[in-house]
C-alpha cells in the first residue's frame, strides 16, 4: 500500500474533523459514534483508526481545531489597527457569534462533561484558556495604558470575558431559547462602553 503525501494525510485527518463537526451539530459527542463519523466523511473505519486511536482523541481533535480557529482570530484583532475597547468588542461579539453554530454549542457542553471525568481534556483546555486570558489581559493593559479603559484589574476583565462565553455557550446548549443572542451583543457592548474611558 503506497505512503500517503503529508499534505494529504493532514487533508484527510481534517476531512474527518469536518465531518465530526457536522454530526456533532446534528446529534451531540456523546450519542456519535466512529462509524457515524466515517460515514459522513465517506471513509472505512480503518482510515479513521489511522488517525486517531479512540472516540475521546477526535474531542481533542475538535478542540484543536476550534482553538486553531480562534487563535487565528484573535492574531487579526492583535494586527488591527483598532482601539481597545473596540478590539475587546470585536472579540467579545466573535465569541457571542459562535453561539449561532450548533456543532460549536454543542461540543462545548460535551467538553466540559468529559472535562468532569477526564483529566487529559481538563489539563488541555486550561492551557488553552491560560492562553488566551493572557492575550486578553495584555490586550487590556494596553487600553487601559492608552486611556481607553478606566483602570481596571486586566486579568480579572479576561477572566470575566472567557467565562461569559463559556457560560453563554453551556446555557445555550441547556434552552436554546433561554435569551437571543442579538441582545447578548448589545449587553456585551454597553459594558464595554461602560467601562471605556470618556
Amino acid at each position: 500500500m503506497p505512503k500517503l503525501a503529508p499534505a494529504t494525510k493532514i487533508e484527510r485527518r481534517q476531512q474527518l474533523v469536518d465531518a465530526a463537526w457536522r454530526c456533532v451539530s446534528a446529534r451531540g459527542f456523546q450519542s456519535l459514534t466512529v462509524d457515524d463519523v466515517c460515514e459522513e466523511a465517506g471513509v472505512s473505519k480503518g482510515a479513521f483508526y489511522i488517525y486517531f486511536q479512540q472516540k475521546q482523541d477526535l474531542l481533542l481533535a475538535l478542540v484543536d481545531d476550534e482553538v486553531a480557529e480562534m487563535n487565528e482570530l484573535m492574531l487579526k484583532l492583535q494586527q488591527a489597527h483598532l482601539s481597545g475597547v473596540e478590539r475587546l468588542r470585536r472579540f467579545a461579539r466573535e465569541m457571542v457569534g459562535r453561539g449561532d453554530d450548533p456543532a460549536r454549542v454543542q461540543i462545548r457542553a460535551d467538553m466540559w462533561a468529559e472535562m468532569s471525568s477526564n483529566t487529559s481534556v481538563r489539563a488541555k483546555w486550561a492551557a488553552v484558556m491560560g492562553q488566551r486570558r493572557e492575550r486578553l489581559r495584555a490586550w487590556i493593559e494596553e487600553a487601559v495604558a492608552a486611556r481607553d479603559l478606566a483602570p481596571i484589574p486586566a486579568n480579572a476583565l479576561a477572566a470575566i470575558l472567557l467565562a461569559l462565553s463559556d457560560g453563554l455557550l453551556l446555557h445555550a446548549g441547556l434552552d436554546p431559547a433561554g435569551f437571543r443572542w442579538g441582545n447578548i451583543a448589545k449587553a456585551l457592548d454597553a459594558i464595554l462602553e461602560g467601562i471605556a474611558h470618556a
